[in-house]
């Protein structure tokens, strides 16, 4: 009964997101391989998984951090990584905010087509877990950035993420492909770029490298030949410092020819 009374509440949910958020189109979906793939795209704040579970294309699961699928882990990880560079006068209201929703967070994180992700031992079972959606014909979605900038669209991608394509070769014999992709909310539209295959012949610490450069360098690629618009970044800072996709030097440049 408990089971049946949360799937109707993340069902609702979901329902009142679709209702309120703007709908994506995509484009670029011809990049997309008709075999399953991983599609590493920005984060843009909570923008990249819910556009994704409501809009992308195929059959797909998506990469959680696993502490949004626990009650007593959500405060915690949901202030430190939403909120803790608010300003010192309202933290306190955000401390409380983590704890109100950790309910709805436990809720729509274990509804959603979700893979939780680890930072310890556990994360065998999200390499696992992957590879099998990967085996049932899913695409699977990941957001890597973390803190650490690499230009003004993307932070650096953590790269360990690309270690599951060397255990699906070894599962499936074949060789998965990462699709970049570019998510800006402004202008209401999802970009697909074009694949990369791994290559198990080389040593793994070179394909996490080759893999995430091409990655991060073709989102911004994608992301600076579109119409000037603001980019939603990864990080929590004010929306009056959210970068614009082209530098404001080379937005004049353009302007006088």
């Amino acid at each position: 009964m408990k089971e049946r009374i949360s799937s109707c509440i993340y069902r609702v949910i979901k329902w009142l997101v679709t209702l309120f958020y703007p709908r994506i189109e995509t484009e670029g979906e011809e990049n997309l391989p008709e075999e399953p793939v991983i599609i590493v795209g920005n984060h843009s704040k909570m923008n990249g998984p819910i556009a994704c579970e409501l809009y992308a294309p195929g059959s797909h699961y998506t990469w959680c951090a696993g502490e949004m699928m626990h009650l007593k882990d959500v405060p915690s990880y949901a202030f430190r990584d939403f909120w803790s560079e608010k300003p010192k006068s309202v933290r306190w209201l955000y401390k409380l905010l983590s704890y109100v929703i950790a309910p709805l967070s436990v809720c729509v994180f274990n509804h959603a087509n979700t893979i939780g992700v680890y930072r310890d031992t556990r994360i065998l079972s999200t390499f696992k877990q992957t590879v099998k959606r990967l085996q049932e014909g899913n695409h699977v979605i990941i957001f890597p950035e973390h803190h650490e900038p690499y230009n003004h669209i993307v932070c650096r991608f953590q790269d360990r993420f690309i270690d599951v394509a060397k255990l699906y070769e070894k599962k499936t014999k074949r060789e998965v492909s990462f699709v970049p992709m570019y998510l800006a909310p402004n202008l209401k539209k999802m970009y697909f770029g074009k694949p990369i295959r791994f290559c198990a012949e080389n040593p793994i610490a070179e394909e996490r490298d080759r893999i995430c450069r091409y990655l991060m360098d073709s989102i911004t690629e994608m992301a600076v030949s579109l119409p000037e618009h603001t980019v939603i970044p990864y990080q929590n800072i004010p929306k009056k410092q959210y970068p614009s996709n082209i530098p404001k030097e080379h937005s004049y440049e353009a302007a006088c020819g």
